[in-house]
């Protein structure tokens, strides 16, 4: 089982220039996902965003002069790496910014047991993938690891970021919406011919461990607000939504009782100031039910989800079609 030290020292490899290797490694054999990046707002953030009027607002308000080189801004909006005198961002949000640091993974992933494709056998292709965990990288299975990098970000960590800069809190993140549209890179299996939506079962994952999540950001946010003010205001809505949308999935799937649990500690701590010690206990006993929901369910047993799971007109933008 994943414990917590291991997940924040996945988080920490996340966020370590030293350890980024940068997106062309990535797209020596990923040339087809590299190419759905290519079309995305995440990809544009790095030449878009400096020009940006409100990202100069936000920035003049906040003292910070060069948005690329300040980490306020380059931590969510940039892949920085760590070159011989500093840390230079060379990058939107790309493949490490969800997937960890390559520096001590990546060769062990793409080498294929010192082999080809066509040769390596099942038992040294999960070796293989195991040691390529163990050393820092998040796969696409890893769903609580991979929604912690998203909505790291698209819940704005910093309180003074909305309250003095005016920066949005956060964005309306959902974890279905937003992974199947213009970020979809499901190209791999079908060796690039298609792009196809993830599966029903790992949707229904998807969508609960990103409830859990969002839950979970908002009231580590709330815990570490220090003003009664926009932020903390926000969070507190933040929370009290995923509560009621949790609520409603227990209802839909009673035989996961696991999302009762989550629900139970959503109100176990009061949505107030000067209550971290109590918002953090829950939040990480939500971060231990999560990961208990991850390595239990596959989603094949959730189809009460199906009825609360956003459909394919609510997708942030459009996958991008592989070249025929």
């Amino acid at each position: 089982m994943l414990i917590a030290s291991g997940l924040a020292a996945v988080a920490d490899a996340a966020s370590d220039p030293a350890k980024v290797v940068g997106p062309n490694a990535c797209a020596e054999c990923h040339k087809q996902e590299t190419e759905a990046w290519k079309g995305s707002h995440h990809f544009k953030t790095f030449s878009e965003m400096p020009r940006s009027t409100k990202a100069t607002e936000i920035a003049k308000k906040m003292g910070v002069r060069r948005i690329r080189t300040e980490s306020l801004c380059a931590s969510c909006h940039y892949t920085v790496q760590q070159k011989e005198t500093a840390q230079q961002p060379i990058a939107g949000i790309s493949c490490e910014s969800c997937h960890s640091g390559g520096k001590d993974w990546i060769k062990i992933h793409s080498e294929f047991s010192g082999k080809t494709i066509l040769f390596e056998s099942k038992a040294e292709a999960a070796s293989r993938w195991k040691l390529s965990e163990s050393k820092g990288m998040i796969r696409p299975r890893a769903v609580y690891q991979l929604a912690k990098n998203c909505y790291g970000c698209h819940v704005v960590p910093e309180e003074d970021l909305v309250n003095k800069g005016g920066h949005k809190a956060g964005s309306d993140f959902e974890l279905v919406s937003w992974s199947q549209g213009e970020v979809r890179h499901n190209t791999w299996h079908s060796k690039g011919r298609d792009n196809v939506p993830a599966s029903a079962a790992r949707m229904r994952m998807l969508y609960l461990v990103g409830l859990g999540v969002d839950l979970e950001t908002a009231l580590r946010g709330i815990g570490r607000a220090k003003a009664r003010w926009l932020y903390a205001f926000e969070m507190a809505k933040r929370a009290d939504r995923a509560r009621k949308q949790l609520a409603a999935a227990a209802k839909a799937a009673p035989n996961v009782p696991e999302i009762a649990k989550m629900v139970e500690l959503g109100h176990a701590a009061g949505l107030k100031l000067n209550n971290e010690r109590a918002l953090t206990a829950a939040a990480d006993g939500l971060s231990t039910l999560l990961v208990r929901i991850t390595e239990t369910y596959d989603g094949s047993t959730m189809a009460g989800l199906d009825g609360l799971i956003p459909k394919p007109d609510k997708y942030k933008g459009m996958a991008r079609k592989p070249a025929s």
